[in-house]
């Protein structure tokens, strides 16, 4: 295998994990040539994606190079994108989501407690959601970080505020009256997570 075929596989590779543009200069010095070569061997790779009508394009933009979708996969990308991120979310989610959006602002360690299992993972996916983020940090020891709903929250739930939730106090009082027909005896039962047990993602 020639050099110019290890410099291109090279190039694709560097293009592939970078989120922004990448300068000429800055993929020279990766691959350890010039830029001048670098520039030919983009264009020669702009032109392979589009003789073989590929769903990607290499293109020179904002001063650098960068791979992205073909215009003509617009539709199947958003449709995808969209159905990915409005997909149902499981019983662990909604459970963090109640109570980032009753609590909050309000820490990992909280919710975990809260839920007595780990939910940094659940937590995790609705910040990449967008339906959680990060909205400052706690006041003490390790300044934990606190988590808050967001617009899009308040968007797909058809809220105009956090103020429209529903009140919390006659939702606990209906969980009790449940808990306490299906326990007649009335005792209290705590029940813990087993160490090690993943949470439900």
């Amino acid at each position: 295998m020639s050099e110019q075929v290890d410099r291109r596989r090279a190039l694709e590779a560097l293009l592939f994990v970078s989120d922004e543009p990448v300068s000429s200069v800055v993929l020279a010095q990766a691959l350890e040539t010039e830029r001048r070569e670098v520039d030919e061997l983009c264009e020669e790779l702009a032109n392979l994606y589009e003789d073989r009508r590929a769903g990607i394009v290499l293109r020179s933009v904002a001063g650098g190079w960068r791979l992205t979708t073909h215009p003509d996969a617009a539709p199947f990308v958003e449709q995808y994108v969209l159905s990915s991120r409005h997909a149902r979310l499981t019983k662990a989610a909604l459970e963090t989501l109640a109570i980032v959006a009753y609590k909050q602002p309000v820490t990992r360690h909280q919710i975990s407690a809260i839920r007595g299992v780990n939910s940094d993972g659940v937590l995790r996916a609705l910040v990449e959601r967008g339906i959680v983020a990060e909205v400052g940090r706690e006041e003490g020891p390790g300044r934990p970080m606190l988590y808050g709903t967001t617009p899009e929250f308040l968007e797909r739930l058809g809220l105009a505020s956090l103020a429209a939730l529903p009140p919390l106090a006659p939702l606990l009082a209906a969980g009790a009256e449940g808990a306490s027909a299906a326990d007649p005896s009335g005792a209290e039962t705590d029940v813990e997570a087993e160490p090690g047990t993943p949470d439900e993602g």
